[in-house]
């Protein structure tokens, strides 16, 4: 289940809140789970197995670059039988991904 919360400025937000925030920003500072997130935009719910196929790296990569993502609160899984579907927990991310692909155009 994904959380959302209103919207908020960065001034409004207490010292542990920025935390967070720096926390989730470095998990996504790696070309690789920036390149997993762009997948998983606009709700999409993607496998390991579907993310390393897609990425053309080998599934025990993914699964790494994708526990840190969890563990930093950016990614959410659900379990479906065998498989663990991953997505975004707060669809508002899909803004750095958009941000990054727009601010890297013109380098």
């Amino acid at each position: 289940m994904k959380e959302y919360a209103k919207e908020m400025k960065i001034q409004d937000l207490d010292t542990a809140q920025l935390e967070r925030a720096a926390s989730m920003l470095k998990a996504i500072a790696h070309p690789m789970r920036i390149a997993i997130l762009s997948h998983l935009e606009e709700g999409t719910r993607l496998t390991v197995t579907e993310i390393h196929k897609l990425l053309n790296i080998e599934q025990s990569t993914t699964s790494h670059h994708l526990g840190i993502l969890k563990d930093k609160g950016v990614l959410v899984s659900q379990r479906e039988g065998k498989n663990t579907y991953y997505s975004l927990k707060h669809e508002s991310l899909q803004n750095i991904v958009n941000c990054v692909s727009k601010c890297t155009v013109n380098l």
